[in-house]
């Protein structure tokens, strides 16, 4: 007799942006917003800095849903997308090195670098991004918010407001790794300025091609990595002149690789590994029975 109602589950990370990912193409998960914090509690749970579903898509090889430790459901995850394209290949659910996931900010068409039938890279087309403040949203005049002061904490801090799929707010500082994040990120995180919240990104340019951040993620706080928040990085340093078009973005988890290219599209490449695998007891109504795949 089976004692407990579990979930099988894979841990993987890109960079050290973790999240525990579920295959729903065989199981349904009732109330992710709900298991999400549960399940990403790092001393109560399996830990990690989301829940990602992975399973069936009309438009693309397969949809992709991510969820924030505090149960918000997220457009889009540059790490957690890598990551989706690895267990796909892996898994056997896709065998083409070429691969396209729904997100709710729009497909990501994926290229995999596979060595001995592993996944090492993914390149990502991570779209075009925004500079107008109705895209983010954000609640400011003007057709762009480009390298402008908004008051934060009684300080003036100068900033450049820019989609690419989720919002993002880009600080250049004297020195990312100096700063008090916990105190600063959610006062950005939750400025009067962005009603749906922001992701921010603090920022240092070393050299043309080499950019310095550390990142406040809406709803998990800071991360090791975030793809999203590297591209929104290297968009808004090179719109202001700051940076080349193409840059390493060197994160506390390691480098991301940024193109935006001659279409105006972002080119996003980096590593997805796997860090376990296992079972996860579940809360009661968290699940629904199993269905045939």
């Amino acid at each position: 007799m089976k004692l407990y109602e579990t979930i099988p589950f894979i841990k993987m990370h890109g960079l050290g942006n973790d999240y525990v990912y579920i295959d729903t193409f065989a199981i349904r998960v009732a109330d992710p917003e709900q298991l999400a914090p549960r399940i990403s509690d790092r001393r109560r749970g399996i830990g990690g800095d989301g829940l990602v579903l992975i399973g069936p898509s009309d438009k693309a090889d397969a949809r992709m849903r991510i969820f924030n430790i505090d149960g918000s459901e997220a457009e889009m995850c540059g790490n957690a997308v890598r990551c989706v394209g690895k267990y796909l290949y892996e898994s056997g659910r896709a065998r083409s090195e070429t691969l396209r996931v729904e997100t709710l900010a729009g497909i990501r068409s994926l290229r995999l670098s596979v060595e001995a039938g592993r996944v090492e890279r993914v390149r990502v087309d991570m779209g075009r991004p925004s500079f107008s403040p109705v895209d983010l949203p954000m609640s400011a005049p003007g057709k762009d918010f480009m390298h402008r002061a908004l008051a934060v904490d009684g300080v003036i801090r100068r900033g450049t407001a820019v989609s690419v799929g989720n919002p993002h707010f880009v600080v250049p500082v004297d020195d990312p790794a100096a700063l008090d994040l916990q105190r600063l990120g959610p006062l950005f995180e939750r400025h009067p300025l962005f009603p749906c919240r922001v992701n921010t990104e603090f920022v240092r340019v070393v050299a043309p091609d080499l950019i310095e951040m550390r990142v406040w993620e809406r709803g998990s706080g800071e991360t090791d990595a975030c793809g999203t928040g590297a591209c929104a990085a290297l968009a808004a340093c090179a719109a202001n002149g700051f940076s080349a078009r193409s840059a390493v973005v060197r994160l506390p988890g390691g480098d991301l690789s940024i193109e935006w290219d001659e279409d105006d599209v972002l080119h996003m490449t980096g590593p997805a590994a796997i860090a376990g695998v296992g079972e996860y007891v579940l809360h009661p109504k968290t699940f629904e029975a199993r269905r045939p795949i």
